[in-house]
C-alpha cells in the first residue's frame, strides 16, 4: 500500500534526511522517500498501524496534514433539530472528522474527514446512534416513497384505536350515566396498547439517545407519553382493586391521541418536504433513460450510461437531448429554459453546442457527444443544487448551537416545574400533565426545519430561472452584500467588440489595418478578435508569417513581422517603451468620449496610427443595475479599459464608481480594498482574468456565457449573460433569507410562548392547563406552519 502525507515545519534537506531514516527503521515499511521541495512524505507499507509513522514525524519536531476526504450520506431517521444536533456532535468529536454538517430537510449529511478515520467507522458510529445510513446505489426517491406509504399505514392503524379511545374518554367524562370504572379502565388500557406498539420506533430510538446523551424530539415523546402510560397503568391496578375514584386519573387517551398526533403531523410534514424539493425533482425528471445512437451505419438505442464522448447520438423532433454535444448535422429549435429560464427556443445548426435535458423541438439531427450523462451540464447543475441543499449558511449556526442544548433543558424545565406544581398542590395528576405537555410542545422539530426547507426551495426557485447558487452560505452572503463590482467586457457590455475607426500616417490605410489584424489573429483578446474578424469581412488575406508573438498582459501585444518590431495596446504600453503618441492623442480622447477603446498601433519605435474599437452595452444591463442601486447596494465597474473609455460606459449604465487601467491581479486588489473599508462584496465577471477577483470577493457571480475557470471559481452562476438575473439573484437571496429569519423568528417565538404555558402560567393567570393532546396539535403545527412558509418561495416572482 502507498501514502503520501504532507510535511509542515521541514527547514532543509537534513531535515528531510532525518525523517526518511527515522521512518525506515519502522517494522513493515518496504520504502520511504521524503520529497523535501514538495512536502511530502511517501511510504510503500504492508500491514502498518499509520500513527506509528505519525508519532515519528511529531517526534522530530515536524507536523503533518492528512488529505481530507468528502463524503455525502443518505441518513433515514432523522426527525427533529435534535437528532442533527445530536449526530454532528457525536461525529464531531472523533478524531480524523475535520468537519460535519447534517441537513435534516434533505436527510443528507456531509462529512469532511481524513485518513485518521474510516468511513465505515463513521456510517457504524451513525447507525449505533439509532440511524439508517442509506447505500447511494438505492434509489433515495423510491425510498422516501415507502417511507410516506409506511407512515400514512401507522397513521391509519393509529387512529383506528385513537379515534374510538378519544371518543370513549371524552363520552365517560361528559356523560352522566353510571359505568363501571374497572371495564372503563381496561378498554382504554387495550386500546392504547396497539397505538404505543405501532409507535415502538419512537421509544426504541428515544430512549437509546437519551441513554447516550443526545436526546432528541423522540426522546421527549418516548419519556412524556410512558410516564403517562405507566400512572394510568399504576392507577389502573387500584382501580381493579376497588378504589373507583381513580378512574378520573387516567390518561392512556393523552398517550394513544398525542401518538395519532404525531403520526398526522409526520405525514403532512412528509409531503410538504416532499415539495420542497420539486426543483431537483424535476431536473432528474429531464435526464431520458435511453438514446439512439449511431453505431456501424445502424440505429441502436442504449442506455444514456452507454453513451462515449465521440458517440454520435440521433435527435428527433419532440425529444429530449440526452446529452451534452456538437451538432455535426441538421439544424432545429431547441428549448433550453430548464437550464437558462429562457422561454423562446434556441436556433441550433451544425457547429452548435446541444445540452442533455433540453428539448429537441421540430428538427432531427446528429451531434456528438462531448460529456457522458454523468458529466453533463444538466448533471452539474444537479450536483450544484444537492450540495448547496446540504451546505449550511451562517444563519444556520445558531439555531444549530441552541438545538443541542435545547433538548436537555427541556427535559429539565419539565422535570423542575412538575415537581414545583407537585409540591404547591400536592396534586400528582396535574403534576403529570405539566410534565407531559412541556415535553411534548417542545419538540424542535420547526427549529430544525427553519433553515433547511427556505434553502431548499430557495435554491430551486433560483434554478428554475437559470440562477445556480452553490451554497447556503452564498444565499446569506449575496443577501448581506452591499457592495457589487461589476467587470466590463462579456459583463455589462456583450463582449462581442467592433472595429469603428482606423486612423493611420505613412502608411497605406489597409496595409496598416492587415499588419495590426494579422498580429491580433495570434491573441486570444476579445479586441484582438475583434480586429481580426473585422478585418477579414473586408478581405481574406492575413500574414502568415508573424513571429515571436507576445501577449504584455494588461498593456497589449508583441510580434515581429519581416523584421520589425509591430506593438499593439494601449497609452500604457507606449509610455512604457517610450514612444511618442502626442500625434493621435486627441482622437483617442475623442473615441474614449464615445465609450469606445481606442488601441495605438507602433512599428519599430513610430508610432503609425490607432484603431478603435466599441463593445456594445448588453440590452438589460442598465435597468438591471439601476434595480440593484435601488436596492441601496453600492455598484462599481472594473476594466483594464482607459478611464475615460471605462466612465463613458459607466455613466451609460448609472454607476458613479470605476476602477480603470486595471490588471487582472488588481482586479483582486480592488476586492480587499472595499473589504478593507468594511463592505460585503460581490464580483460579478465572465472571463479567465475575474477568476482571482471572484475567488477574493466574499460572494462571487459568473455570467453563464463565462469561461469554465470563472465559473468554478465563483459562488453563484448565472446561465444567461444577462445582468436583470444578477438582480435577480439579489431579490431571490432577500427574499430567502427573510424567509429563513421568519421561521427562525416562528421557531423560537413559538417555544418562547409555548414552554411557559404547558408549565402553568396560564393556569397561575386564571385559565386552564394546557392539555397534552393540545400541546402535541400545537407541535405539529408549528413544523406545518415553517414548511408552509417555505413554500410560499415558489410564489416569488423574480
Amino acid at each position: 500500500m502507498q501514502k503520501n502525507i504532507k510535511i509542515i515545519g521541514m527547514s532543509c534537506a537534513g531535515c528531510a534526511k532525518n525523517l526518511e531514516d527515522k521512518i525506515k527503521k519502522l517494522e513493515n515499511i518496504k520504502e520511504v522517500n521524503v520529497n523535501f521541495a514538495t512536502e511530502t512524505l511517501t511510504i510503500i507499507y504492508d500491514n502498518l498501524n499509520l500513527d506509528k509513522v505519525y508519532d515519528e514525524i511529531k517526534s522530530l519536531g515536524f507536523t503533518y496534514k492528512l488529505d481530507d476526504k468528502e463524503a455525502i450520506l443518505n441518513i433515514s431517521g432523522m426527525s427533529c433539530a435534535g437528532c442533527v444536533a445530536g449526530i454532528e456532535n457525536a461525529l464531531k468529536n472523533k478524531e480524523g472528522i475535520i468537519k460535519v454538517e447534517v441537513n435534516l430537510l434533505s436527510q443528507k449529511a456531509k462529512i469532511v474527514y481524513n485518513d485518521k478515520i474510516r468511513l465505515s467507522t463513521i456510517k457504524n458510529e451513525i447507525q449505533n446512534l439509532g440511524f439508517s445510513v442509506v447505500e447511494q446505489k438505492i434509489e433515495i426517491e423510491d425510498l422516501k416513497e415507502k417511507e410516506k406509504k409506511i407512515l400514512f399505514k401507522k397513521l391509519i392503524f393509529s387512529a383506528i384505536f385513537g379515534i374510538p379511545l378519544f371518543l370513549l374518554s371524552m363520552f365517560f367524562m361528559i356523560s352522566e350515566q353510571k359505568y363501571i370504572p374497572s371495564y372503563y379502565a381496561i378498554i382504554q388500557l387495550f386500546l392504547t396498547i396497539p397505538i404505543m406498539l405501532i409507535g415502538y420506533k419512537f421509544y426504541l430510538k428515544g430512549f437509546k439517545l437519551l441513554f447516550k446523551g443526545i436526546p432528541n424530539m423522540d426522546t421527549l415523546i418516548a419519556i412524556s407519553t410512558t410516564a403517562a402510560f405507566l400512572y394510568s397503568l399504576y392507577n389502573t391496578i387500584f382501580i381493579l382493586k376497588g378504589e373507583t375514584q381513580l378512574s378520573h386519573m387516567l390518561y392512556y387517551e393523552s398517550v394513544g391521541v398525542i401518538i395519532v398526533l404525531i403520526f398526522l403531523g409526520k405525514y403532512l410534514e412528509f409531503i410538504s418536504k416532499g415539495k420542497t424539493s420539486e426543483a431537483i425533482k424535476k431536473l432528474i425528471e429531464l435526464s431520458p433513460k435511453t438514446a439512439t445512437i449511431i453505431d456501424n451505419d445502424k440505429e441502436e438505442i442504449i442506455d444514456i450510461d452507454e453513451i462515449v464522448v465521440g458517440d454520435i447520438v440521433i435527435s428527433k423532433a419532440g425529444e429530449k437531448i440526452a446529452v451534452d454535444g456538437i451538432i455535426v448535422d441538421g439544424q432545429t429549435y431547441v428549448d433550453e429554459s430548464i437550464l437558462t429560464g429562457e422561454s423562446m427556443p434556441i436556433f441550433k445548426e451544425k457547429e452548435s453546442e446541444v445540452f442533455a435535458g433540453t428539448i429537441n423541438k421540430n428538427g432531427y439531427i446528429k451531434f456528438r457527444a462531448t460529456k457522458t450523462a454523468k458529466d453533463t451540464t444538466l448533471a452539474n447543475i444537479i450536483k450544484i443544487i444537492e450540495e448547496a441543499q446540504t451546505k449550511k449558511p451562517p444563519i444556520a449556526k445558531l439555531a444549530d448551537k441552541i438545538s443541542g442544548y435545547f433538548v436537555p433543558v427541556v427535559c429539565i424545565i419539565a422535570i423542575v416545574s412538575s415537581m414545583l406544581w407537585y409540591l404547591y398542590n400536592k396534586d400528582f395528576n396535574f403534576a403529570m400533565q405539566i410534565f407531559a405537555s412541556v415535553l411534548i410542545i417542545a419538540c424542535p422539530c420547526a427549529l430544525g426545519l427553519a433553515t433547511p426547507t427556505a434553502i431548499m426551495v430557495g435554491t430551486g426557485k433560483g434554478a428554475e430561472n437559470g440562477i445556480l447558487i452553490k451554497s447556503g452560505e452564498a444565499l446569506e452572503l449575496l443577501y448581506k452584500a452591499n457592495a457589487i463590482i461589476f467587470d466590463k467586457t462579456g459583463t455589462i457590455t456583450e463582449g462581442k467588440p467592433k472595429v469603428t475607426d482606423i486612423l493611420c500616417d505613412g502608411i497605406d490605410e489597409k496595409e496598416f489595418y492587415k499588419i495590426v489584424a494579422s498580429v491580433e489573429n495570434l491573441s486570444e483578446h476579445p479586441l484582438g478578435e475583434a480586429i481580426t474578424n473585422g478585418y477579414l469581412e473586408k478581405y481574406d488575406d492575413l500574414y502568415i508569417d508573424i513571429q515571436n508573438f507576445e501577449v504584455l498582459t494588461g498593456f497589449g501585444v508583441k510580434a515581429v513581422l519581416n523584421d520589425n518590431i509591430i506593438l499593439i495596446g494601449n497609452k500604457k504600453l507606449m509610455e512604457i517603451k517610450n514612444i511618442n503618441y502626442e500625434k493621435f492623442y486627441n482622437d483617442a480622447l475623442k473615441f474614449s468620449d464615445e465609450a469606445k477603446t481606442p488601441m495605438y498601433v507602433a512599428i519599430n519605435g513610430t508610432l503609425k496610427g490607432i484603431v478603435s474599437v466599441s463593445d456594445k452595452i448588453k440590452e438589460n444591463s442598465e435597468s438591471a443595475i439601476k434595480n440593484i442601486i435601488n436596492m441601496g447596494i453600492e455598484t462599481y465597474m472594473i476594466t483594464g479599459d482607459n478611464e475615460k473609455t471605462a466612465k463613458a460606459i459607466a455613466n451609460k449604465v448609472g454607476i458613479k464608481k470605476v476602477f480603470s487601467d486595471t490588471l487582472p491581479e488588481d482586479k483582486a486588489n480592488y476586492v480587499k480594498k472595499l473589504q478593507e473599508e468594511g463592505k460585503i462584496v460581490a464580483m460579478v465577471g465572465d472571463g479567465i482574468n475575474d477568476a482571482p477577483a471572484l475567488t477574493t470577493s466574499d460572494i462571487g457571480l459568473a455570467i453563464g456565457s463565462g469561461t469554465d475557470v470563472a465559473i468554478e471559481s465563483a459562488d453563484v452562476v448565472i446561465s444567461k449573460s444577462d445582468l436583470q438575473d444578477v438582480f435577480k439573484a439579489v431579490k431571490l437571496s432577500q427574499k430567502t433569507i427573510k424567509n429563513v429569519k421568519q421561521n427562525l423568528f416562528w421557531a423560537f417565538f413559538y417555544n418562547i410562548l409555548c414552554i411557559p404555558s404547558a408549565c402553568g402560567l396560564i393556569y397561575i393567570l386564571g385559565g386552564s392547563n394546557l392539555n397534552p393532546m393540545i400541546a402535541a396539535m400545537a407541535m405539529s403545527f408549528s413544523s406545518i406552519y415553517v414548511l408552509l412558509n417555505a413554500l410560499s418561495l415558489k410564489n416569488v416572482k423574480l
